[in-house]
């Protein structure tokens, strides 16, 4: 009998990771409002239950009365308000995913051998516009209006009160930690339905690790695919979002906007719509093709991304740098260099995969596996094997660089981001050699370099 080759470090690293990554949101909130790393604050001294109350009761009262882990956990109308939000915004980005006009692309052959290639919709380039049009310029409000000496209530539309999402940061990010871990519980209970095709890399009949993977391959609601829908659409679009909440709310307290608030916005903007313009892209990375749809991409896509990638623009609003302009140059040239490097390889990898024979690639070399698939060998992926993560570090890179070199706080993302790059490479790397066996061994030495050519 075949050993189930875990990841992660198994289920007591899947448990592990599902309490720490929610904590670490929480806190990164935390230290982004007080410019530095603290832990004094996160529990409080005092609570409403008395010392010999028992460990556990004592702990679960300061845990409610933790402003860090628990914000607005006793302010209930905040608590809701907020909860309600998170729940529109996800409504509202299915509704635009269901009515806008989209493009119907086949993804990649499902991995059962059927042959079976799933349809997605893809709009989510459009619904990105029109959702910042209604912010903008479209969200509703009741005035009162003094017509002929009589008061009227009329329905108006204008800018949305973006700042709304500053003041309450931490408690947004807390209620969608815990909707994102209703969203797993259902789709793992969901996933024991008849005849779905689950995923192979969360199918190990442990409980805790196949919520933490996900069991389902493709989870979908008739034709609204929960996987590639959640990938793009509500923790993405709502990152720029909190971005845009930042820049409002400094402007408000300044009276003026800095060029690192004003860079961080583009970079990390132009990265967001550079995503949702290359959707299609999404359809042949491992995520959709091979992960499961569990606690770790739910969370990541609804949680993670919008609340600790939008840190860098949340900090300064309170400790903004004003580097000078010489400073903030250099810094638009590391960006634009990793985004050369990151969409030209996306782009060159993409473009190779729908059409080997269209003009822009048909020059490249590459390698015959005896799969019957081509591995790239020249271009950018003669280069490194993995070139573009290199890219995208060197973005990432760029927006902490923004917020100058006073606090480590804002360095989490290019910490994290290279930690999570190596360990991706690692997995591909082990994945791809059982796909192609030997092959993968004569490629490597073809491409010896995974990140750096000529380094690493």
């Amino acid at each position: 009998m075949k050993t189930f080759d875990y990841e992660f470090g198994g289920p007591v690293g899947a448990f592990g990771t599902m309490l720490f990554l929610p904590l670490v949101t929480l806190l990164l909130t935390h230290w982004a409002s007080v410019g530095r790393i603290e832990f004094d604050t996160i529990l409080p001294t005092e609570t409403s239950c008395s010392a010999d109350s028992g460990f556990v009761t004592l702990f679960l009262s300061k845990l409610v009365d933790s402003s860090v882990l628990c914000p607005s956990c006793t302010n209930y109308p905040v608590l809701i308000s907020c909860a309600s939000v998170i729940i529109l915004w996800f409504l509202f980005q299915v509704l635009l995913e269901r009515i806008l006009p989209c493009e119907i692309v086949l993804g990649a052959p499902l991995p059962d051998g059927s042959g079976k290639r799933l349809p997605y919709r893809i709009n989510g380039h459009l619904g990105f516009w029109v959702a910042l049009l209604v912010l903008d310029v479209g969200w509703p409000r009741w005035i009162e209006i003094n017509e002929g000496g009589s008061i009227k209530q009329i329905l108006v539309f204008g800018r949305a009160p973006m700042t709304w999402l500053y003041d309450n940061y931490s408690t947004l990010a807390f209620v969608t930690i815990v909707l994102a871990t209703l969203l797993s519980a259902y789709l793992y209970m969901k996933s024991f339905g008849k005849g779905l095709l689950l995923a192979a890399g969360g199918n190990s009949g442990n409980a805790v690790y196949d919520f933490f993977m996900g069991r389902e391959l493709n989870p979908r609601f008739g034709t609204f695919d929960w996987k590639e829908f959640c990938e793009l659409r509500p923790g993405l679009i709502g990152w720029m979002i909190l971005n845009l909440a930042m820049m409002s709310k400094q402007y408000e307290r300044m009276g003026y906007v800095t060029g690192s608030m004003i860079l961080i916005n583009i970079f990390q903007g132009l990265y967001v719509w550079d995503a949702l313009y290359q959707e299609r892209a999404i359809l042949t990375t491992m995520d959709i093709t091979t992960d499961g749809f569990g606690f770790m991409l739910v969370f990541g896509d609804l949680a993670w991304v919008p609340f600790t990638y939008s840190l860098q623009s949340r900090y300064l609003v309170d400790y903004d740098p004003h580097l000078p302009l010489p400073v903030l140059a250099a810094i638009v040239g590391v960006n634009c260099l990793g985004y050369l490097v990151f969409r030209g390889a996306n782009g060159q990898k993409d473009a190779f995969r729908r059409d080997p024979n269209a003009a822009e690639v048909s020059h490249l070399t590459y390698l015959q596996t005896k799969r019957g698939t081509k591995l790239l060998t020249s271009g950018w992926w003669g280069m490194a094997r993995k070139i573009n993560y290199s890219g995208d570090w060197l973005m990432g890179l760029s927006w902490c660089m923004v917020c100058g070199f006073e606090s480590i706080v804002p360095y989490y993302y290019a910490i994290y981001f290279a930690i999570l790059l190596i360990h991706r490479s690692i997995r591909d790397d082990h994945m791809c050699k059982e796909k192609y066996g030997d092959d993968w061994d004569k490629y490597k030495a073809i491409v010896p370099y995974r990140f750096i050519p000529g380094v690493i």
